[in-house]
Order: structure tokens, then C-alpha cells, then sequence
């Protein structure tokens, strides 16, 4: 008898999430016939037989997806055989016959079953450091090219014996056409090096003191013994030591140049990271979820962590085990371990074994690494949670690469370089983009050769070759610099603009809005570093209607890191604003501060200031954030980025009720300026007056809120829209965030904040993509 059919492709993320196994099992439950398979970056489905069974495939197939499955679009062609095809089969994977979107999926965290396996004694793969399926184990960091198949991952390497053959091939197991299936008898297996001896080959340590479960023994017993280890993960090396041993913490602060960032913190499970955490539900969902990112949270009083894993502030970085190697850890040394990037400074992590040799040898006391190949570098994620939602901090392993999508499809492939720290680039295709990630600072040399080794190897895999290269208006940003020298056709985007579209277009924005940009420094388009502006803007353009009151940055981005240089501009150097009398701090204020500074260094900046000299003036929310943490006390020198806007928010987390502190705004020409002087002169003249650190550092929140609140007000009056978007590194601070919210929502304000993508600037490059597109649209491409 005759049968319809229907030919199915199915796009999105649909390779490497156990969607062809469902297809199989879908089309066999409705008596259905044909095939399935892999092509390019898509899955076609050939099916036969009655029309009503086929609307059901057709309608069941985006319905009851697998749960990692994203399907973005279904293409359906009709047809009808001379005879109807007996069975269903799973095909051999196929090459795309042209370019065209090609989406695959990110690591996902060791699943349940998998995890009871891995601590079954009767099972084969009891206590298996790789043990996965189709619902969890490696994706992103193992393929070489697509389609996804096992002879295009870098577990081509080991062939399947016997028993995961058997698996692989049959349709009922769970492990039907997992392309990183493995087993001890066929798969990888770990390592355990002693850190070379002093003098020796820098990228050797010689052959393994042990391998298999003695492997994890060593390590394990080096941990306990408070030394530091090196241990190949998921995408790339970490440092791993015990977190409540001070000694071993302060032993890997020192190695690794890390003097006070605080650390990540791992947990056998979420009952004990309870006992080190203050869990809410939404902390709990994305600690458990399979992108298993680090979520920042309120530390416990008194809780079993060294106090020097995350000095100056109380939050905790915590997270759960993300691979069968990190539970086999938590489980035998039965403690909360640090776990960190393999890595110093600001460098990528390494993923090469002689790299991390050559890297962490004066760090790490021993090596446990593995034969599986990484093949890109993915950096641990991080999230938080503001106001009951979960917002990115940095995207990378779980969440990289799964594509997002832009409200105004793209005219054509282009490519959005992003800034200079906290790195991402973002490649779009129509209304498919596609965001790198985390990489870090790209002043690194070695960072820069990570980003256009991932940028090749990404271009590769999506298929997106750009003709467009699109960058940020600061000309000494490497990023901006590679793309002048790219050769392709060039577009500049202002950086808060970017950070802007970033929020509007993740919740699929395209009209007119307020933005709310507040960061550390990006370059105007006036020629002054901004940082707390206020625009009008959508997707294609801005303006700007209000800004923080100026002040000189002494030394430029040196001041960047020397907050007590941020709090002598505004008491030296602030822009006058038509002040009469001027209501700066007290001079005996003053005094009192600059009493604990060099007095020569305090005339210098001082002259440096008054004269202008190598002090660029900034409108930053973030330098103000650095002034007013010196002025309390909290840090004079940062040793890495926003320390001092983080001791500032631990100070004011306690004194929630803290009332504003004086604050001004002026009208200037067709700008609504705030004015800084009174609110820092309230914060020096309090010091002086013995007020508490904590009830001036909320005051000084309070007042944040209220003024941003004042802006957002006049921005409406003039303009009368009511859309809020909120974004810039400043608003990673959950207490003015939160607080901006109520405040905004409370006037009657549509408030959106960056979730799916970093506020700070690992969002710059899919706002630099969301704005590309749209001018292309409006033909300003």
C-alpha cells in the first residue's frame, strides 16, 4: 500500500542531545517508517506513512524535544513514494551540501544516572572518571567538525570495544549514539605526574607515577596533605586545593599572583554547599542545572571555609561537580575544595598538556591529567541571582556556545569583536548569533592567540565566515585594532551603546528605551571616558540626555587600579558645575584622609590633577564606586578589577535601611547632570565625624538609587517612554540593582537587566552584533 512521506529538517541545537535517538523512538511509537540522521549542522528526518501519523512527528518534534534540545526552525516537504520503506533506522551522518547554520551544544554536567554508576560497585564503569551519555559529558571542548559524530570529536582516539558498541548501537539504551560513550576498557584514562623538578624540560614531567584509580589516590592525597593540584577538566586545567586549609589557600594565592580575588569554592552536593551558602531557590535551580555554573551567594558566618578564599566580601562563589572526575574528588577527600582557572593573572587557562606544564609548574605540586584532547578552551561560568532572577556574570563552559538570537536579523555574516577585558566575540547570521566564550583580558599576548584561535575554530564549526567586522570605538583596544587590520568592511559602536543593546536585545527589544549605562570606562563619542550615562536609544542609535558629574582620572587607567587616586580627584579636581559657595568636604575631612597617603604622592597627584596633566576626565560610575571605597577605608589599591566596589557593597550589606546622602542634579545645555561633590563630601566629612563605615557605604547605595531614579524621571518627562534597561559591569552590584528595581518599577517604570548575557563586558560583543544588525536593517550599514 502507497504511504505518504514527508522529508523534515530540523535546525537548532540538535546534535549532540540525544536527538536522533528520540527521533527514532517518536517515528517507531507511531508505526512510523524511514530514517534519521546528521547533516552539516541539522538533523533530516525521511519518514512514511499516514498522514495523521506524520502531522503528529511533525507536531511532536519541537514539543517533546529532549531537554537540552533547542529546535529553531522546521522545514517540511511532502511527497509520496511507490511503496511504503520498512522500519525506521538512525543513518550514517552526512555532510551539509552548502553552507548554512550550524548550532552544537555546550558541556553538560555529569547526569544523575550516570552519577549513581559511577558509585555502583557492581557497575562496569564504578568509579570511571569519564563515564557519560546522552544527557550529560563533554560537546563543545571535543569536536573537530560537524556533523557531531564520534570520527569528528577528538574521542575518534578511542575505539568502542565490544560492550559500548553494544550500547551505541541499540536503540532502548541510553547511550544510543552518545558520540563520547567510553568505558575503562576503551576510553580515556588519567594520570598522575609530580611536578617536575626544578631545572628540568619546561613543558615535560616525564612518565606518570601512576594511571587509573591510583591516578585519583595520588591526587587526592596531595590535596589532603595541603599541597596544590593541577587537574585537567572539562575545558581546560584547574588548581585545585583544600578550601578549609589556610595554608594550602594562602600556598596557591601566592603562586598563582592572586593576592586577594576571591576563589571559587566546589561542594560534593547542595546540602553541603547549604553549609557554606545561603541557598535560596533560585541560587539552588542554577546550582543543580547542567551548565553547573558558579553562583555567587551569601557566605555562612562561621563556616568551615579559610577566610582567605574570598577576603573583603561576603559573597562565596560555590558550585557542584560538573564532571565524574570532580565527584570522584569531593567524594574521597569529603571537604569543599578551591577550584580555580589553571592559569596566572589574567592569562587563559591551559588546555595543552605540555602548555600547562610549561604554565603551572611553579604553581601546582602535581599533575592529573588525561588523554582526551581538549580541543577548546572553556573557562568555568558564573552567575548570580538579582531580584529572583539569574543573571550571566561570565558565559563559558554550560552556557558557550549555544546560540542566542537577535530581534533585527543581520544582512549578512558579520563578526562583533567586543572590548578589551573580560573578552567574548560574537559571530551572527541572520537572526542567529553565536557568542564565544569568556577568554579573558586581550592585552595578554597569550590571550590575543586564544581569541583568533577560537575565533577560526567557531568561525569553522557555525559556518559563519564574516564580511562585516564590527568593533568599539576606542582605537587602542586590541580588539578594535584587529579589526582595522582585517581587511573587511568595518563598522564602530559606541561602547555604552552596545552594553544597552545587549539588554534590550535579549528581551527582543527594538523600540526606543532609557539605558541606564554605568561601568568602569569606555570611550565616548565626545572624546571623554564615559561610564555613568543615561541615553535615549534603540538598537540603531542613541543619544545622550544625562550623565555623573566629571573628574580628571590621574594617570590615566593606572587609576584604574589605585582607588585613593579616584577619591583625591573628586576632593581635588571635580567639574564645578556652577557651585556657589563649593560643597566640598571639610578641609579637616580632607586631611584626615590624605593623613594616610604618602604626602609626597598626595602633592604630585594633586599638582596632576589642578594642571590636567595625564588625567583625562571621566563621567564613571565605577571610578565613583573607587572613590568612595578609599574614602571609607575599605581599598586604597585594587589588585584586580571592581575589589573596591566589592568590599563597598559587603560594607553597606548589613545597613539596609541607610538613608540617602546629599546629592544634586544640574541642567547643562540638554544634559541632566549628577553632581558627585556633595554625596562624597557627606562620605569624607562622616569619616571624620566617626559615622559608621557600613551606615555611609549603604547611604552612599541609597543615594545611587535615588539619583539614577531622578535621571530615569527627567528622561521620561522629556520623551515619555516608561521602558528602562539597565546594564554596564556597575550593575553586577546586586544591592543598587535591586534597589534601582523596586525604586523604578515602584515610578512605574518597565525595568529590564542583562540575564542570558554578562552586564559587564563579556555582553559588549553581542550588543555590538544586536546594533550592527539593526543599522543594516534601517540600510546604515
Amino acid at each position: 500500500m502507497d504511504a505518504l512521506t514527508r522529508r523534515v529538517e530540523v535546525h537548532g541545537t540538535v546534535q549532540g542531545v540525544g536527538f536522533r535517538p528520540y527521533v527514532y523512538r517518536l517515528a517507531r511509537s507511531l508505526g512510523l517508517a524511514g530514517t534519521v540522521r546528521n547533516a552539516g549542522g541539522y538533523v533530516v528526518i525521511e519518514a512514511a506513512g499516514p498522514a495523521g501519523q506524520l502531522d503528529a512527528l511533525v507536531r511532536r518534534l519541537p514539543a517533546e524535544a529532549p531537554p537540552h534540545a533547542v529546535v529553531t526552525r522546521l522545514l517540511v516537504s511532502t511527497g509520496r513514494p511507490a511503496a511504503r520503506p520498512d522500519g525506521f533506522r538512525v543513518l550514517d551522518s552526512e555532510p551539509a551540501p552548502g553552507p548554512g547554520a550550524r548550532d552544537f551544544p555546550p558541556d553538560l554536567a555529569t547526569c544523575e544516572q550516570c552519577r549513581r554508576e559511577l558509585f555502583d560497585p557492581a557497575d562496569r564503569r564504578y568509579r570511571y572518571p569519564f563515564v557519560n551519555c546522552t544527557d550529560c559529558g563533554p560537546r563543545a571542548t571535543i569536536i573537530d567538525s560537524l556533523p557531531y559524530d564520534r570520527p569528528r570529536t577528538t574521542m575518534a582516539a578511542f575505539p568502542l570495544c565490544p560492550a559500548c558498541a553494544a550500547e551505541y548501537a541499540d536503540p532502548a539504551d541510553r547511550r544510543f549514539h552518545a558520540e563520547p560513550v567510553a568505558c575503562p576498557a576503551c576510553g580515556p584514562r588519567l594520570a598522575w605526574h609530580p611536578a617536575p623538578a626544578a631545572g628540568g624540560l619546561l613543558d615535560a614531567v616525564g612518565e606518570p607515577a601512576a594511571v587509573g584509580e591510583p591516578a585519583v589516590a595520588a591526587a587526592v592525597a596531595r590535596i589532603a596533605a595541603g599541597d596544590v593540584v593541577a587537574v585537567k577538566g572539562l575545558g581546560g586545567y584547574q588548581l585545585v586545593c583544600d578550601a578549609t586549609d589556610p595554608a594550602a589557600v594562602a600556598r596557591l594565592r601566592e603562586r598563582k599572583r592572586r593576592p586577594a580575588k576571591p576563589f571559587a569554592v566546589m561542594a560534593a552536593d547542595l546540602a553541603r554547599g547549604r553549609q557554606l551558602a545561603d541557598l535560596g531557590a533560585s541560587e539552588q535551580a542554577l546550582l543543580t542545572s547542567a551548565a553547573r555554573p558558579i553562583v555567587l551567594a551569601d557566605a555562612l558566618l562561621g563556616g568551615p571555609l579559610a577566610p582567605a578564599v574570598h577576603p573583603g566580601t561576603d559573597q562565596v562563589g560555590l558550585f557542584l561537580p560538573n564532571t565524574p572526575l570532580h565527584h570522584l574528588l569531593l567524594h574521597d577527600l569529603a571537604r569543599p575544595l578551591v577550584v580555580t582557572s589553571g592559569n596566572q593573572s589574567d592569562a587563559p587557562i591551559a588546555i595543552d598538556d605540555a602548555d600547562a606544564v610549561r604554565r603551572l609548574r611553579a604553581v601546582a605540586d602535581g599533575f592529573l591529567r588525561h588523554d582526551r584532547v581538549i580541543r577548546a578552551r572553556f573557562d568555568d561560568s558564573v552567575s548570580r541571582v538579582i531580584g529572583g532572577r539569574p543573571a550571566v556574570v561570565r558565559r563559558a563552559r554550560g552556557y558557550a556556545p549555544a546560540p542566542l538570537r537577535l530581534p533585527e536579523p543581520a544582512a549578512g555574516p558579520l563578526l562583533a569583536v567586543g572590548a578589551q577585558l573580560k573578552h567574548t566575540f560574537a559571530l551572527a547570521d541572520g537572526e542567529r548569533v553565536v557568542i564565544s566564550p569568556h577568554l579573558g583580558d586581550l592585552s595578554d599576548p597569550d590571550t590575543f592567540d586564544a581569541y583568533e584561535r577560537s575565533l577560526a575554530h567557531l568561525s569553522r564549526l557555525s559556518g559563519i565566515v564574516p564580511e562585516l567586522v564590527v568593533h568599539d570605538l576606542h582605537p587602542g583596544y586590541l580588539s578594535s585594532q584587529y579589526a582595522r587590520r582585517s581587511g573587511r568592511r568595518r563598522m564602530a559602536v559606541q561602547h555604552h551603546h552596545a552594553h544597552l543593546a545587549s539588554c534590550a536585545a535579549e528581551h527582543g527589544r527594538t523600540g526606543r528605551f532609557i539605558g541606564v549605562a554605568y561601568d568602569g570606562l569606555g570611550l565616548g563619542d565626545d572624546g571623554t571616558l564615559w561610564g555613568g550615562e543615561i541615553l535615549v536609544a534603540d538598537l540603531a542609535g542613541y543619544r545622550r540626555v544625562g550623565r555623573f558629574g566629571r573628574v580628571p582620572l590621574p594617570g590615566g587607567e593606572a587609576a584604574v587600579r589605585r582607588p585613593a587616586r579616584m577619591a583625591l580627584a573628586y576632593l581635588f579636581g571635580a567639574e564645578p558645575l556652577g557651585r556657589r559657595p563649593p560643597t566640598g568636604a571639610r578641609p579637616e575631612a580632607v586631611r584626615r584622609f590624605t593623613a594616610r597617603l604618602p604626602a609626597r604622592d598626595v602633592e604630585v597627584l594633586r599638582r596632576m590633577i589642578e594642571r590636567r596633566v595625564n588625567s583625562p576626565l571621566t563621567s564613571s560610575a565605577g571610578r565613583l564606586f573607587d572613590a568612595v571605597a578609599s574614602l571609607l577605608g575599605l581599598c586604597d589599591q585594587a589588585s584586580y578589577e571592581a575589589q573596591a566596589a566589592m568590599a563597598l557593597e559587603a560594607a553597606a550589606a548589613g545597613t539596609p535601611l541607610a538613608g540617602e546622602l546629599p546629592w544634586r542634579l544640574v541642567r547643562s545645555g540638554d544634559l541632566d547632570i549628577y553632581d558627585p561633590v556633595p554625596t562624597v563630601a557627606a562620605v569624607a566629612d562622616g569619616m571624620a565625624a566617626g559615622r559608621p563605615v557600613g551606615v555611609l557605604a549603604a547611604g552612599f547605595h541609597a543615594t545611587l538609587v535615588a539619583v539614577t531614579a531622578a535621571l530615569c524621571e527627567q528622561a521620561r518627562r522629556r520623551t515619555g517612554l516608561e521602558t528602562v534597561c539597565l546594564s554596564g559591569g556597575v550593575f553586577q552590584n546586586r544591592l543598587l540593582a535591586e534597589g534601582l528595581q523596586v525604586a523604578l518599577a515602584g515610578a512605574g517604570f518597565e525595568v529590564l537587566i542583562n540575564q542570558q548575557v554578562p552586564a559587564n563586558d563579556g555582553g559588549i560583543s553581542y550588543g555590538q552584533a544586536a546594533v550592527a544588525a539593526a543599522r543594516g536593517r534601517r540600510g546604515e550599514g
